[in-house]
């Protein structure tokens, strides 16, 4: 059998089925090592000391949350990343189309590519700005909180 004739029909499975499959399942046995870590940290605890508070040992080897702000600006960086990522598979294509580089389907992929990461940025970048007017007192309730336990 030739592979030439398989290698486009694996190439599009591989990367639109295999890879988030094999992402989503990283990132849960990532959490599973994570967890059992914690639980065995625990358990060695209160082998050495029974007499000691378990609730303030779970607040200091949990992971720490994000608060509201740390949130919005992740949304930010993210958004700007992707717009510019965006602009710059546009920009691209219009090269290759101006200087006739690549033939007909390089330009309209790569503005395509451009376009849907274009999208996201904006997107990103929207729920940025809705996000920091409808939580502006829920994130200075929260810095209040961190600097009255500081």
């Amino acid at each position: 059998m030739d592979l030439g004739i398989l290698v486009p029909i694996l190439v599009p499975i591989a990367c639109g089925c295999v890879l988030p499959i094999m992402i989503v399942w990283l990132s849960i046995r990532k959490e599973m090592n994570e967890t059992n870590t914690r639980t065995q940290i625990v358990l060695a605890a209160i082998e050495k000391n029974p007499d000691m508070d378990l609730e303030e040992l779970m607040k200091k080897i949990s992971p720490k949350k994000k608060l509201l702000k740390e949130k919005l600006l992740s949304k930010l960086l993210w958004g700007c990343l992707t717009t510019i990522l965006g602009l710059g598979f546009i920009g691209f294509g219009i090269y290759l189309s101006l200087n006739n580089l690549g033939g007909h389907d390089d330009p309209m992929t790569s503005i395509g590519f451009g376009l849907i990461l274009l999208g996201i940025g904006i997107a990103l970048l929207i729920n940025y700005g809705v996000g920091k007017k409808m939580l502006a007192k829920e994130i200075e309730a929260e810095q209040n909180k961190m600097l009255e336990k500081a």
